[in-house]
């Protein structure tokens, strides 16, 4: 089976990539290399899947590209690519994130909306559909109000992919996930940089007390719960992937201290607008449709992230 990986080399969508080809699967990776981090370490990303069997690399963004000869053959598609971050969607940048995040999205499932050999589309949604939810934990029948314009775009999506299953029987499934870290973090991440003040002596600014909490999922446990949707998942229906637990940001510093043997050299600002204060992933119902469990828990994910950050250090230097 041919699958299309949209975002490819980014974060998850290269985890996903490889993980896919280890399954035997032909994968078609796009990414346009969107200038949101140095192209560099998205290429660095993509080093594994290099000289892949079944694997094949398209540049191109999705809007440009000849989308009849990219979908040609294809069975199922991954769709991961977005332009990423809460703080910088606001104001001018915008309507970057309504091209890239709607207009796309769009454009894809239009593409699809007659192929009926089309298995499973798969949407790479956000806790941050969510915003300051009251509920603890979230579900995903929890109010939809997010609070940044990023999660608008990626709740705009989601809508879309329920409107493109309902008008056309597109089989699409929305994965919200909370929070996603592990080795490849986009660098403009908080863990990425707690890791990296850490180990370069620099400081860490919290935004806040630092007594906000989240739930982080391990990015192995992220393309556990892809692969667990594309199969099992119910057309039509969006779905949760969290870590399993929620801790606060403060105590995942001093995880990150004992982990690394040094102490944090912390900065303090103002809370930040469009960052929800605390998120909580209630999963229960993609363990019961699909059997998602994730499985690495935060001190286990934060030595992997840590130690392969430590190993790659001057890629972000």
């Amino acid at each position: 089976m041919k699958i299309l990986v949209t975002g490819a080399a980014g974060f998850i969508g290269s985890h996903l990539a490889e993980r896919l080809i280890k399954e035997g699967y032909e994968v078609k990776g796009v990414d346009s290399f969107l200038d949101y981090y140095p192209r560099r370490i998205k290429e660095h990303n993509l080093k594994g899947l290099a000289g892949e069997k079944g694997f094949e690399f398209i540049e191109g963004d999705i809007l440009g590209l000849e989308l009849d000869k990219l979908l040609d053959g294809v069975e199922a598609v991954f769709h991961q690519a977005a332009i990423a971050g809460v703080r910088s969607s606001w104001g001018v940048r915008f309507d970057e994130y309504v091209r890239n995040n709607i207009s796309g999205t769009q454009l894809l499932l239009e593409a699809f909306k007659d192929r009926r050999r089309l298995k499973k589309f798969v949407y790479a949604s956000s806790s941050s559909v969510y915003g300051d939810s009251d509920e603890l934990p979230i579900k995903e029948t929890s109010p939809l109000k997010p609070v940044s314009p990023y999660g608008v775009t990626k709740l705009s999506g989601e809508q879309l992919a329920y409107l493109y299953y309902k008008g056309y029987g597109v089989p699409v499934v929305s994965l919200r996930y909370f929070t996603v870290y592990g080795p490849r973090q986009r660098p403009d991440m908080a863990f990425h940089k707690f890791l990296k003040a850490v180990l370069t002596g620099g400081g860490i600014e919290v935004y806040g007390t630092g007594e906000q909490t989240r739930d982080f999922t391990f990015i192995g446990d992220a393309v556990d719960a892809n692969l667990a949707a594309f199969s099992k998942g119910i057309d039509g229906e969006a779905y949760n992937v969290g870590g399993g637990s929620r801790i606060k940001l403060i105590e995942c510093i001093r995880i990150i201290e004992e982990i690394s043997g040094k102490k944090a050299n912390l900065e303090f600002g103002d809370p930040q607008r469009g960052d929800a204060r605390h998120t909580y992933a209630d999963v229960s119902k993609a363990e019961k449709d699909f059997g998602y469990s994730p499985r690495v828990g935060i001190r286990e994910g934060l030595t992997e992230h840590y130690d392969w950050l430590k190993d790659n250090l001057e890629l972000y230097r």
